[in-house]
């Protein structure tokens, strides 16, 4: 054995030498009790890539710009996103030390299940599992359904006075979304690293091409009116409510940090690569929606003109107003559609490992069929095929009801903060009973380490926030989380209408009716936790 130091980590590492990347790989997942099934096709650059342009923030940012104007205004917008942009740093940071401690497929679902008392370990995993699993689905149902309408309002951008835009046109467009990522995710799997990588280098020089013409052409702003105006067009009492409920738009815009985690049984380092990709991604990406919020927020020009040309995304009327030509700002324009195409490429890719995990370790009905893995692809197939299918099923309530069908994906951001929250709070809650171990030889060896009752230890990994100030962003990323899970359920407007009804908590209440039920019927007799394959 021979020990080393890694950088931002007061914990020692003890590896094997002369061992392959892919071999340390595969022992630090058999410690957790894994067999290493998936080939490890991402690296650093991919997984970068795939973390990018699965946030696509400053793409959200602009998709997503009319619900904090509604509720903020200007200068709510830029306050509100440095709020989510400091928040989601600190959960980032949270997540990045759990995924280093156990780098499954899994997830929260595995982390709480290492991290919660054993009486309450069973139902708080499986809860978890459930909230991570819809979560996704609704994210990959919201990213096909805002892509569609991407291109619709595309098409009346080109079209204005020719086109007639209908539901089903969405729900068409939808549907191809779904099928394109099938394509990449499925017959041709072992392009999606390389698809990743190349997607990092759109998304930047994407930017700028954006970037730069409104800068130049736009109309220019007032500095201190764009800073110091608030709205409230929700007709809250306060603008301090109207400004939190507004915030949830760029909540929105950085949902999906964990979507590199659940690729980790297929990144090659996993234990180091996922969290420097993460916290790379959430620099990048944070940094690149700041400036194109500045930047829209100061060459808009006449607000009222933008959403009376394009009320649904006022986005593409600025370009129009900036550039002042329909082809350049429907260029423009292409180039958030072609970002949030692919971006649902990295959704399915993360719904569908998140699916099987769930169903390796028994957790879904049908969880054999699964839990398969395709001998010639090495890719869980059924998985993107049932996870695909479960979306486009959901774009059938679309054609009965815009709103409730904005109400199921809505559940997008209470799936996975609140699994974000329960992960944390028992993050916290072990480190402060310093309960977590450091790393041993177990480790290395490959031999899972487990309690007197089975379960598996909870090892801090090579990233880790140390101390005291480890304490404190864990507890800070909790007060945050519970912030924004409590206003993911209020609506945009005071006086509340079929339409403008946040019908998410209802759609959360109807899972977690069926998922008791399930629970109680079925899965209490086949889900135990993480299955542990290889024993000691």
């Amino acid at each position: 054995m021979a020990s080393s130091h890694s950088k931002g980590s007061d914990i020692e590492l003890t590896v094997v030498p002369n061992l392959s990347t892919d071999k340390q790989d595969d022992l630090a997942l058999a410690r957790l009790g894994k067999k290493a099934v998936l080939k490890r096709r991402f690296g650093f650059l991919s997984v970068l890539g795939f973390s990018c342009t699965v946030l696509i923030t400053w793409e959200g940012s602009l998709l997503l710009f009319l619900v904090g104007y509604q509720n903020g205004g200007p200068a709510g917008v830029i306050y509100g996103y440095l709020v989510v942009w400091i928040g989601t740093v600190s959960v980032f940071m949270v997540l990045s030390e759990l995924v280093s401690m156990a780098p499954t497929s899994g997830g929260q679902y595995h982390w709480v299940s290492m991290l919660a008392p054993r009486r309450t370990q069973k139902i708080l995993s499986y809860t978890s599992g459930w909230l991570t699993m819809c979560g996704w689905l609704a994210s990959l149902g919201s990213g096909a359904y805002l892509t569609g309408g991407l291109i619709q309002g595309l098409l009346i951008l080109c079209h204005p006075n020719t086109y007639v835009p209908q539901n089903w046109h969405v729900t068409l467009l939808y549907w191809a979304v779904i099928l394109f990522c099938v394509f990449i995710n499925v017959a041709a799997g072992w392009l999606l690293p390389k698809f990743e990588g190349a997607l990092l280098v759109l998304h930047i020089l994407g930017f700028f091409a954006i970037l730069i013409p409104l800068l130049v052409l736009g109309p220019e702003g007032d500095a201190h009116e764009i800073f110091t105006t608030f709205v409230n067009m929700g007709g809250w009492d306060t603008q301090g409510l109207s400004f939190c409920i507004g915030i949830m738009g760029s909540v929105f815009a950085f949902v999906g940090g964990d979507g590199a985690v659940h690729l980790s049984e297929e990144i090659q380092n996993a234990q180091i690569v996922v969290p420097r990709s993460i916290m790379t991604g959430i620099a990048i990406n944070g940094s690149l929606g700041f400036a194109m919020v500045l930047t829209v927020l100061f060459r808009m020009g006449d607000m009222d003109a933008v959403l009376e040309e394009n009320p649904a995304f006022p986005f593409m009327a600025v370009f129009h107003q900036a550039v002042r030509s329909r082809s350049g700002a429907a260029v423009m324009a292409a180039i958030i559609v072609v970002l949030t195409v692919s971006a649902n490429v990295g959704f399915s890719a993360s719904t569908s490992r998140i699916c099987w995990a769930f169903a390796r370790d028994r957790g879904l009905p049908g969880w054999r069929v699964l839990s398969k893995i395709s001998d010639r692809t090495s890719i869980p197939v059924n998985a993107v095929a049932f996870t695909s299918l479960v979306a486009c099923i959901l774009a059938l309530v679309n054609l009965g009801s815009t709103s409730a069908f904005n109400g199921v994906i809505s559940v997008s951001i209470a799936g996975l903060f609140s699994s974000y929250l329960l992960t944390s709070c028992l993050l916290l809650y072990r480190r402060c009973t310093g309960a977590i171990l450091p790393s041993s030889g177990a480790h290395d060896l490959g031999v899972p380490s487990t309690t007197d009752d089975g379960m598996i230890r909870a090892m801090w990994g090579p990233w880790k926030v140390p101390g005291v100030l480890g304490i404190a962003n864990n507890a800070f990323a909790c007060i945050y989380l519970l912030f924004v899970f409590f206003f993911s359920f209020w609506p945009s407007y005071k006086e509340v209408t079929p339409a403008t009804m946040n019908w998410s908590i209802l759609v959360t209440g109807i899972i977690a009716i069926f998922s008791t039920v399930y629970y109680l019927v079925w899965a209490r007799k086949s889900y135990h936790g993480p299955v542990i394959d290889i024993s000691g």
